[in-house]
């Protein structure tokens, strides 16, 4: 069942700590991003439409300014959406907390909007949650088309789970414990698990938690946004799960391992510069200094690689001794940008 009102909106002011403390007029209140996605969002709604079933819902698009006609066509082909209309690129989490203020539902559903959701994942999320109650947000199984697994069940970032990821050794020996602890790569991905946190590709939160924790913090435009989320959440004393009966195809993933290597462009050094942005933020926040351990690991990782490429004349190692030089600069900007990890840019962050 949907709510059947579509409203339009411009107004960006800040959160409020959290829900009003009103009765849930909905089992589940679905929100999605959208950011020039036309036509992956249309097919993301279709299969909301498909497996609503007898729950009660609603479902909010928060469109982050796109110019694809992304929010002409939720109004024409799904007019029980309500569509929020930013006329700035708020971000991920930002955008979210526009839909959060007005969210109605028991639980909150985020919904990439090049996610899709397989057969009886909503039925499954809301018995789950229900049978549940110490649980404040929980995730799925992230599969790409072809249904090979995503990392879908994660801990929180350390120094440690960042050089073993950058250094590759986490990927190289992704059957061990201790070299796939921040992905769980050892884990049995079919096996339900308590987690740290889990990917805001899809994720069903328990509207009491936002109560308690706020929305998201804004100062995250993109990347560590869903992490910083979860550890509030699990400080405030909910656990977070990772449920594999609950299925989603999500675009993303699948188009991120098709790069066979990493091309230093424009965007993708700006998009570089914004996850280190991030990373620097969310150390300051929760472990106050490190975040420059953080910083001198990655510069120091940066350096020794172009160095072991240096002795080499072939033009991948060349590329290479580039590729790093660059990384380097651009945490060094990032460091900048963010005095530290202290202060976030303005919003939008821009690829400048």
């Amino acid at each position: 069942m949907f709510d059947t009102e579509s409203i339009a909106s411009t107004d960006i002011a800040a959160p409020r700590p959290g829900y009003p403390d009103r009765a849930a007029l909905f089992d589940i209140s679905i929100v999605i991003v959208s950011f020039n996605t036309r036509d992956v969002l249309r097919q993301s709604l279709q299969t909301v439409v498909q497996e609503t079933g007898n729950l009660k819902i609603e479902v909010f698009v928060v469109d982050n300014n796109s110019r694809d006609g992304s929010v002409e066509m939720v109004h024409s082909e799904f007019p029980f959406v309500l569509a929020l209309s930013s006329a700035v690129n708020l971000g991920f989490g930002a955008a979210n907390n526009l839909a959060l203020k007005q969210a109605r539902g028991k639980y909150i559903v985020l919904l990439n909007s090049d996610a899709f959701l397989r057969p009886d994942a909503l039925r499954l999320a809301f018995q789950h949650m229900e049978n549940a109650p110490k649980v404040g947000l929980a995730g799925g199984r992230l599969m790409s088309r072809d249904s090979s697994w995503q990392p879908s069940a994660r801990m929180f970032p350390s120094l440690r789970s960042d050089f073993l990821a950058m250094s590759g050794l986490a990927h190289r020996f992704r059957d061990s414990r201790f070299f796939g602890y921040s992905d769980r790569t050892w884990a049995d991905p079919t096996e339900p698990a308590q987690v740290d946190w889990v990917p805001g590709a899809f994720s069903i939160i328990r509207a009491d938690a936002l109560r308690q924790v706020g929305f998201f913090d804004p100062d995250f435009f993109l990347y560590s946004e869903e992490v910083d989320l979860c550890r509030r959440i699990k400080n405030a004393g909910f656990n977070i799960m990772y449920w594999p009966d609950i299925e989603i195809i999500h675009i993303g993933g699948e188009s991120s391992r098709q790069m066979n290597s990493f091309e230093m462009s424009h965007v993708g050094a700006q998009l570089t510069r914004w996850r280190m942005r991030s990373t620097l933020l969310y150390y300051r926040k929760h472990h106050g200094s490190t975040a420059w351990r953080a910083k001198m690991l990655e510069l120091l990782l940066y350096k020794l690689i172009a160095l072991r490429n240096s002795f080499s004349s072939s033009q991948e190692s060349k590329d290479k001794v580039q590729i790093n030089r660059k990384l380097s600069r651009l945490m060094l900007q990032a460091w900048q940008d963010t005095n530290g990890g202290r202060i976030s840019p303005p919003r939008p962050w821009t690829l400048d």
